[in-house]
């Protein structure tokens, strides 16, 4: 696999601008500049090579590659990928299905899914389109304090579309249990029956 930057005999141009905090910066020729880094025990690494002279680091080539795998890792991580649920209606949906996909949406919400929710309009269905989009804002209503419009109802085609996104209070981890302020009480309270009950033993 080919190195992304250019290093020590690698670096063809006749003299490189150092840059760094353990050189003294300036204009060298690259001999030079690589008898500096060797001195060092260090790699001469051309960082920009399209300068002129091209701009080159006095640097730990395999740790400088370690740290620019792991910046590439974090920021890949902080890339969540984003889960879309989709919940869909009828533009004649009754109360009990209602209620029942409110609580599928509410479930999606606080573990962090967006929602993309929609009317299907079927046949001539479609002339009910205002009903869909009192659904669809009865909906985002009813999910107001767990959830952000990010799109208003919009019809494409048959369907009329309406996006959530939960709120950033909402997503949070769930509590850990407390069991261990419990144990240390269960051993004192069946201590004391257990002195008491060998005592007579004892006497007889």
């Amino acid at each position: 696999m080919e190195e992304p930057f250019k290093i020590n005999q690698k670096i063809t141009a006749r003299e490189v601008r150092l840059v760094g905090d353990n050189v003294e910066q300036g204009i060298y020729p690259t001999d030079q500049a690589r008898k500096m880094a060797q001195d060092q025990n260090l790699d001469l690494v051309e960082i920009s090579p399209t300068a002129t002279p091209p701009v080159c680091r006095v640097i730990d080539y395999s740790k400088f590659k370690y740290e620019q795998k792991k910046k590439t890792r974090e920021l890949k991580a902080k890339q969540t990928k984003v889960v879309i649920k989709e919940i869909r209606f009828g533009p004649n949906t009754d109360d009990h299905d209602f209620e029942f996909k409110l609580k599928h949406a509410r479930e999606f919400l606080k573990e962090g899914a967006k929602i993309k929710s929609y009317v299907h309009f079927v046949g001539r269905s479609i002339v009910f389109k205002e009903r869909g989009e009192i659904l669809l804002l009865k909906f985002a209503q009813a999910l107001e304090d767990i959830a952000k419009v990010e799109q208003l109802p919009k019809l494409e085609g048959k369907r009329m579309f309406l996006y959530l996104a939960p709120k950033a209070a909402v997503v949070a981890p769930k509590p850990t249990p407390k069991p261990a302020s419990d144990k240390p009480a269960a051993p004192k309270e069946n201590k004391a029956p257990k002195e008491k009950e060998e005592a007579p033993a004892a006497t007889e």
